[in-house]
């Protein structure tokens, strides 16, 4: 029997939940999912001046709007310090680091003369086989990995398959600072091996970690976990990701009007295929996800394509789902704190009626409560400039005569107040548009709107005449 799959996801709490780490902990999620397997999350909060609370909470806030649920408890990588000394402990005892007690200028000489000599390797191994008897007085070392000096240090990588280094090019990496406090290169391996990760899957930009790590994992004895190291996520001209590309927080593209489910799907096929199918359910993901259908290339970041497929979702969403979901996120959008206070059983079922006709037109939440303006709005009615110029005199003693008209339609629905207008416009030798775009504009203040008797439907009859009136004159 083959062993548990485990995965991790292991942001570092330095700021929001950007993008490619969203994608990166969906990989993970999805590869342990499918197999069964566990995923944990590690905080590695190992640079306390960077590392904040409120980073944390945007992190784990991200990842739960998300759906992306991680297994045990979140595990913070500085509370396990202790055990990280330890593990340098045992690597002194066992020869295979040593202390090095260069100063900050004599590290900074080698660094110059390394560069001028195009040397990669920045450390010359001053303390490597020196007698610690010739330390500086008070000088608290640094503890150094004793590195292989010849050979090669290989990953079989499950995307970017066999990567090679020359280790005369790697330097023996610190292990623990001169303060006591673990580098983030150690504490990575100890925390993986102690939480019995079996696969990392993380971003390529970490592709030379590996090399070091490996090292790591060779000096301790212990097994690697399997690799794969995903292409990062570029903008549409191919140049690195930047904020106008998308290189956003999960949190924006919340206030963006994105659903959960849409930016998951979307966020799946970059860099990532399954044949040529493009829209994923969650089950359907887990079933197919698989490293082998991960590319070497970079993703390309299509905020168009987001956009479209965020419209399928919500057309394809049931309407209470979609209530539901714009009243979680009305703290997050623009103009979302006016809609939650005009929220009541009323324009929540007002807002439940129009669904159908809202969600076709809409591709984001925030299109959808643009949509849905008219039923928040409150009397009378601030016009837009379209529809200001639309209710002349002469449109406003049209609806006058259309509210007497529409008086005595009952039962009050789409049909029943459709037959009227057209009656009416038939009788008056009018086209029912001449009709129907003042109507719009004196019961939505706009030129734009749901179908005009879906409006006059969901609206009901006491608040559309009242809106008529106010509108109306002679």
């Amino acid at each position: 029997m083959t062993d548990p799959i485990v995965t991790r996801f292991a942001p570092s709490p330095t700021g929001f939940l950007h993008i490619g780490g969203a994608r990166t902990a969906l990989f993970n999620w999805l590869y342990a999912r499918g197999r069964a397997g566990r995923m944990l999350l590690r905080i590695e909060d190992t640079d306390r001046e960077r590392s904040t609370r409120e980073a944390i909470d945007a992190i784990l806030d991200g990842l739960k709007w998300l759906g992306l649920d991680w297994d045990g408890d979140v595990i913070y990588q500085f509370s396990r310090a202790a055990r990280h000394r330890e593990v340098v402990e045992e690597l002194l005892a066992a020869g295979r680091a040593y202390r090095c007690y260069a100063t900050p200028e004599e590290l900074a000489a080698m660094r110059e003369k390394a560069r001028a000599e195009g040397r990669t390797r920045l450390y010359d191994g001053l303390w490597r086989d020196r007698d610690p008897a010739e330390a500086p007085s008070g000088m608290k070392p640094t503890i150094r990995l004793r590195a292989p000096l010849t050979g090669e240090t290989v990953i079989e990588d499950q995307v970017q398959g066999r990567v090679v280094w020359q280790n005369e090019h790697l330097d023996d990496l610190v292990l623990l600072r001169g303060d006591g406090t673990p580098t983030y290169m150690l504490a990575v391996v100890v925390d993986d091996h102690d939480m019995g990760v079996t696969h990392i899957i993380r971003g390529d930009d970490h592709l030379i970690n590996a090399a070091r790590q490996k090292q790591i994992y060779d000096a301790l004895e212990w097994p690697i976990p399997s690799m794969a190291h995903i292409p990062l996520i570029h903008g549409p001209d191919g140049s690195k990701l930047s904020k106008r590309h998308g290189a956003l927080g999960v949190d924006a593209y919340r206030a963006l009007g994105y659903l959960p489910a849409a930016l998951r799907n979307y966020l799946v096929r970059l860099g990532w295929s399954h044949g040529d199918q493009e829209i994923f359910s969650t089950d359907e993901m887990i079933k197919a996800f698989d490293l082998s259908g991960v590319g070497r290339s970079a993703a390309r970041f299509d905020f168009a394509k987001l956009e479209n497929l965020n419209g399928h979702y919500i057309r394809n969403s049931d309407d209470q789902s979609l209530v539901t979901q714009l009243e979680d996120v009305l703290d997050h959008l623009p103009g979302g704190a006016e809609v939650k206070a005009r929220l009541n059983d009323t324009t929540r079922a007002q807002l439940l009626k129009a669904m159908p006709s809202l969600k076709e037109r809409a591709k984001t939440l925030i299109e959808l409560i643009d949509g849905a303006y008219f039923i928040f709005a409150e009397r009378p009615l601030q016009l837009d400039a379209k529809a200001a110029a639309l209710l002349t005199p002469e449109n406003r003693a049209l609806i006058a005569k259309l509210r007497a008209a529409l008086e005595t339609v009952a039962p009050w629905s789409a049909e029943t107040t459709e037959a009227a207008m057209r009656a009416y416009a038939e009788a008056n030798n009018l086209k029912l548009g001449a009709v129907a775009q003042p109507l719009r504009a004196a019961l939505t203040g706009r030129t734009t709107s749901p179908g005009i008797f879906d409006v006059l439907a969901v609206l009901g009859r006491e608040e559309c005449l009242g809106r008529l009136a106010d509108q109306a004159s002679g």
